[in-house]
């Protein structure tokens, strides 16, 4: 009897040593192949590095009328007049002429902004067609539709009128489980003023002084808003209860455990593919299809704001737009859904960051250990084929504690040493139990033949 539970005993240890040794290596090749470094973007395509934007800068609003990403990945300038048009060719970009300038467009768009305020009604200047596109949901009467196509003909026949589905809404969603005292909306980016950390999202979400938290019952305490700006603009800071982000700061989560590291802060391209993540529909992408664009929610007018093509819905606000890594915007608002598709208008981070004097918690291995300045410039954002964008560098979630996956702990890139010390474990407890297997046997040898010796 004494036998066989040795024999059970060994056995049990030898199968938990060889799931050690299994457990180890996955945790090891899986730690592995999360941290690998992803594979670089498409080239610039630009031969000088002139980026759209510099070559805008550089030649003027008055001779130019905007920049964009064409399908084949390459920078495409609008300009006014053929001498405009060699230098653009001559810096490795495509020049097309146009008969409106950026300094007309701009002053269609004031002109709109000038007239009365009609809620429903969005415009941007679409950079492609060369001209300023006014929509207007269904909300808008005939009546106010019919003003806005006068305001519209004295400006120019540059200026297009066309009617869209839904309506033009913030994403807030108050019927949903609330977060904070004024709804449930989504986490943005975190950054910094180099004593506290915060939380930036949507301003619409709450008024300063909102308290935000962490689960639907209301018992674990996130933080509370410092800061709005809304209409006008749409941002807002939400500083932490315990003043710290903590760990995983600079990863913006994506679902199922996953997250993507955030290097850098910019301002987009039109024809850009981005990604956006929100409580409610996950990750989406689309395209970049006007900056600078103007919403008149029924709340107020919000201006300065990047359109795109991702879709969003009620509790998406706050949530943040990023590629490759880069931070690039806050979920405002905007019309449709993620079934029938539509319109999705985000706050830019640049702007944000500058009117709050914070700046992004980026990826430790990219800022030196300390966080960063958003950079200025887009140069980043308009050097690659829109097909070739991906969001950025996985990582896993940390410091959530929903949503966190054994998968997602397992590739951790700081499981590498815990799981080389299972692996060393396992194998000196396989040695061991070999070890004690031939001693108890050459114990047994000796004791039977001493038994019947002679």
């Amino acid at each position: 009897m004494r036998h066989a539970r040795r024999r059970v005993v060994r056995r049990v240890t030898r199968l938990a040593a060889v799931g050690g040794l299994l457990l180890g290596g996955a945790m090891v090749t899986q730690a592995a192949m999360a941290s690998e470094t992803p594979s670089a973007p498409a080239r610039p395509l630009a031969a000088t590095g002139d980026t759209g934007a510099a070559l805008v800068a550089r030649l003027g609003t008055a001779r130019t009328a905007g920049d964009w990403i064409g399908a084949d990945g390459r920078t495409v300038v609008a300009v006014t007049d053929e001498a405009a048009a060699r230098e653009v060719r001559r810096a490795g970009a495509e020049a097309k002429v146009v008969p409106h300038s950026m300094n007309e467009l701009k002053s269609a768009t004031a002109t709109l902004r000038s007239a009365p305020r009609v809620p429903g009604t969005a415009w941007a200047v679409d950079y492609r067609a060369n001209r300023v596109v006014v929509r207007a949901d269904r909300t808008v009467s005939a009546g106010d539709w019919s003003r806005l196509t006068r305001v519209a003909t004295g400006i120019g026949g540059f200026v297009h009128m066309e009617r869209t589905k839904g309506t033009f809404t913030t994403r807030l969603n108050g019927a949903q489980p609330i977060l904070s005292t004024g709804g449930r909306c989504s986490a943005g980016f975190n950054v910094t003023d180099g004593r506290s950390d915060f939380i930036l999202t949507a301003g619409h979400c709450g008024p300063a002084g909102s308290t935000w938290f962490a689960d639907n019952q209301g018992g674990q305490q996130l933080g509370r808003t410092v800061n709005s700006s809304f209409p006008g603009s749409d941002f807002s800071l939400v500083q932490y209860a315990g003043g710290k982000a903590g760990a995983g700061a600079d990863v913006v989560a994506i679902g199922g455990g996953k997250g993507v590291r955030i290097t850098g802060a910019a301002d987009p391209a039109v024809g850009q593919r981005v990604f956006r993540s929100g409580s409610t529909s996950g990750l989406r992408d689309g395209r970049v299809t006007a900056l600078n664009a103007t919403v008149n929610y029924p709340e107020g007018t919000v201006t300065g704001l990047i359109e795109t093509t991702v879709c969003a819905e009620p509790g998406d606000s706050g949530g943040p737009l990023f590629s490759e890594g880069i931070a690039l915007g806050v979920t405002s608002g905007g019309n449709g859904d993620c079934t029938a598709g539509g319109t999705t208008f985000f706050q830019p981070v640049t702007k944000a960051l500058t009117a709050l004097g914070v700046r992004l918690i980026v990826s430790a291995r990219n800022a030196g250990g300390t966080p960063s300045p958003a950079p200025a410039a887009s140069a980043a954002q308009g050097a690659m084929a829109p097909n070739a964008a991906s969001p950025g560098s996985s990582a896993p979630v940390t410091g959530a504690p929903q949503g966190s996956t054994l998968l997602a702990r397992l590739t951790d890139t700081r499981n590498v040493g815990p799981g080389l010390l299972v692996i060393a474990g396992s194998l000196i407890a396989l040695v061991a139990t070999r070890y004690i297997r031939a001693e108890q046997d050459r114990k047994a040898y000796r004791r039977h033949y001493s038994a019947t010796w002679g």
